[in-house]
């Protein structure tokens, strides 16, 4: 098996797992790294924004699971902000797949993102309901999802694409991180969030990380969407909540109504941000289960208090 993104967050994750359970594990990086231990097996590939060769690290390789993306844009001066994202979510994507046809590949996990989907809802989100990605980084994710998708159909390779909401886990970006240092700090500063009554789901690192694999080595996994999810919802009130009560601490959130903090955003021209910060986005991840048998292994109570004891 071949894993991109070995050294980003889930990647690191991912590996681990998989050395555990005696996986045959290679990874294409840009540089080489000392993160893993003499089990995992390297291929230095460069700059992956060059179309680099895969082809060495391909050899006897059944499955590619691909996490490498871009997930944000420090410079927008430089180039349109599409075609930044575009260049590594769905160039990359479908370069390395043509290369995994040519190479007798068996099967391409990719991990996309739910804002495929959209970026709020009102009922939970299907696998089987249209795109509508509202957001560069997700137009992109959609785009590779097209191209690979059209591949799986003139070729013999097997797609399965993975939408996951917000991940959450020790070392979390992102979100998480702020809301994890937040409630981390000796005397947490009150925030106004003591009446936001969303709606959204997230998954685990640990959950996340056990459904790849079992799209890794599930038949009916092939050529499927996949949403998945702790298949916990709960308000972003809920989750600090949550959060505050595996690290054992007191935080004070304040009951300001969320349309006045919606209308104050809008003075310093956050307007869209803070609607999306307070809106619902659920996703049904009931197909996993029906196609696959797979059922979450941790709860989020379970995940935040490992998460806890970890920065203990």
């Amino acid at each position: 098996m071949l894993i991109t993104g070995a050294t980003g967050f889930i990647g690191k994750y991912l590996i681990s797992e998989l050395i555990q359970q005696n996986f045959n594990i290679s990874i294409a990086v840009r540089q080489k790294t000392s993160l893993f231990s003499d089990k995992v097996k390297q291929f230095v590939v460069g700059d992956f924004e060059s179309n680099p060769d895969f082809s060495p690290a391909l050899k006897d390789v059944d499955c590619i699971v691909h996490l490498a993306g871009k997930a944000h844009v420090i410079d927008k001066s430089k180039a349109p902000v599409l075609d930044e994202f575009r260049l590594i979510n769905a160039d990359l994507s479908l370069n390395i797949a043509k290369q995994a046809v040519a190479a007798g590949v068996n099967r391409f996990v990719f991990l996309s993102s739910i804002g495929v989907n959209g970026n709020q809802n009102t009922k939970p989100f299907l696998e089987s309901d249209a795109p509508n990605p509202q957001e560069p980084y997700a137009i992109s994710k959609h785009e590779a999802e097209q191209g690979l998708f059209k591949l799986a159909k003139e070729t013999d390779l097997e797609v399965v694409i993975i939408r996951p909401p917000l991940v959450y886990g020790e070392n979390a970006p992102g979100n998480f991180s702020r809301l994890m240092s937040w409630v981390g700090k000796k005397h947490p500063m009150p925030l106004p969030l003591g009446l936001v009554s969303n709606s959204r789901s997230l998954v685990a690192i640990d959950n996340l990380v056990d459904f790849i694999i079992t799209c890794v080595t599930h038949k009916n996994a092939a050529n499927e969407v996949f949403l998945v999810s702790d298949r916990e919802d709960l308000s972003t009130t809920q989750l600090l909540r949550k959060i505050a009560k595996a690290f054992n601490k007191k935080i004070f959130l304040l009951p300001v109504p969320v349309q006045l903090m919606i209308f104050m955003a809008g003075f310093l021209g956050r307007r869209a941000d803070a609607i999306r910060l307070f809106s619902s986005l659920r996703v049904d991840s009931s197909k996993a289960k029906e196609l696959l048998g797979w059922d979450p292994k941790i709860t989020m109570d379970e995940q935040l208090l490992k998460v806890a004891k970890a920065q203990k």
